[in-house]
């Protein structure tokens, strides 16, 4: 399973990815490449920014992505969407 599949895979289980999930998570070191590529075959995501504190106090965020459905729809055949 290369890597686009994988983010594929995991935002079917987990219904959403942050940067951090995919190298945690997948060992994903590129996420943004992946997800400019994954654009590229067809998907579409809608992404948010979450705002939270790190370890130290510190207020950071970062974006979640999620795969767009169209009409509601997405096919969990093969994880494309459906127009």
């Amino acid at each position: 399973m290369n890597q686009r599949e994988q983010i594929i895979k995991y935002l079917n289980d987990f219904g959403s990815i942050s940067d951090y999930e995919a190298v945690v998570d997948l060992g994903i070191l590129q996420f943004g490449a992946r997800l400019k590529e994954l654009r590229e075959q067809g998907y579409s995501f809608s992404s948010e920014w979450i705002k939270k504190k790190n370890r130290y106090g510190k207020p950071v965020r970062f974006k979640r992505y999620r795969l767009e459905e169209v009409d509601g729809r997405r096919d969990k055949t093969d994880s494309k969407i459906i127009s």
